[in-house]
């Protein structure tokens, strides 16, 4: 009969038939079960089944474990596996206490410490909002009785709000009220203080973590492709393609259903090469900053230092824009194409 490997958390055997010719255990100590829970995860050998493979010589064995196949033994998923009774409540404790010592080590080593500049850039989306919504009702209320006041310029609504000795007519009668609304002044500067607070943090705690990134972009757009895409771990492994529309999803998707043109940048778009850019040149310059961008991130995650050459790289990527943006351009969808586009296809 054929000899099977069997391969378990606690050790490694060698069956033939019901009879278990040779047993390699696994130490007991937590730290060492662990460490092979991690070896079997990643689709590596643990030591004893190393072992055990050593001894193997010519002899034809069989496994359930792909891991095994691959090292030359042949794939049976009928071979057999652990026998009833080789695992007790004992053992299992043992298996317990391993696997979360495993999952520990594995969150310790995904974590991504960029996480704090997403959370810091969402806030201060959310501290954007909020300051939009109290100088809005600002405007709507101190327009009241202040009616050469611009309800859209919130910095005046405010001061007016907070400066507001002068009692006229039209003001609240009320002393209760004005001091209301002079607290909801008061408000907006402390929001306005926080956001430019955090906004100061961000800057300084960017190029620390991506260098790379910020020579391209400068922080505060860094830190807001960073949020975007959930963390340095995350945008290191993203395609080009994809960086170049993130923070355009709502239009990607409405393209997907058919009502839209594609877009051609996301956040890229408040880079000042893309802004100062042409209509029909912006796709071509989105496109190349975008793989600089997967480039430096990936350096980045890496800890390399700062590579100038992508800088340099996009530079002349742009110049070449630049010089070609008075060429006259044929019409068509491609070079043997003289079929002319309509104007959103044009536009892109």
């Amino acid at each position: 009969m054929v000899r099977s490997v069997v391969s378990t958390w606690y050790g490694t055997f060698l069956v033939d038939g019901a009879t278990v010719v040779r047993t390699i255990s696994a130490p007991d100590e937590p730290a060492a079960l662990a460490e092979r829970a991690r070896l079997r995860r990643e689709g590596r050998l643990t030591p004893e089944e190393e072992q055990l493979l050593s001894e193997r010589k010519d002899e034809l064995w069989t496994t359930r474990d792909r891991r095994l196949a691959e090292r030359g033994l042949r794939l049976d998923v009928r071979a057999p596996g652990p026998a009833e009774g080789w695992t007790t409540e004992t053992n299992l404790g043992r298996l317990r206490e391993a696997l979360l010592r495993d999952a520990g080590r594995s969150l310790d080593a995904a974590w991504d410490p960029s996480i704090h500049v997403e959370e810091a850039v969402r806030a201060a989306a959310d501290l954007d909002r909020v300051k939009n919504l109290i100088g809005e009702r600002l405007g709507s209320w101190v327009s009241r009785d202040a009616p050469d006041l611009d309800p859209g310029d919130h910095d005046r609504v405010v001061s007016a709000a907070m400066e507001s000795s002068t009692v006229t007519t039209l003001s609240p009668s009320d002393p209760a009220l004005r001091e209301a609304r002079r607290g909801l002044a008061k408000l907006y500067r402390a929001v306005e203080a926080a956001r430019a607070e955090l906004e100061q943090a961000v800057n300084a705690a960017v190029p620390e973590r991506t260098p790379n990134l910020v020579s391209l972009l400068g922080p505060e757009l860094s830190a807001r492709m960073l949020a975007q895409a959930g963390g340095l771990e995350r945008l290191a492994r993203l395609p080009s393609s994809t960086i170049q529309v993130l923070g355009a999803e709502r239009a990607f998707f409405e393209h997907l259903r058919g009502h839209a043109p594609p877009p051609r940048h996301g956040l890229l778009f408040l880079h000042p090469a893309l802004q100062s850019a042409g209509r029909v040149e912006r796709g071509r310059l989105a496109r190349a900053l975008a793989g600089k961008v997967a480039i430096a991130a990936r350096i980045d995650r890496a800890g390399a230092a700062v590579n100038p050459a992508l800088e340099r790289a996009f530079a002349r990527r742009r110049d070449e824009l630049r010089a070609r943006r008075g060429t006259p351009r044929r019409p068509g969808r491609g070079k043997g194409s003289r079929a002319p586009l309509d104007r959103a296809t044009g536009d892109r």
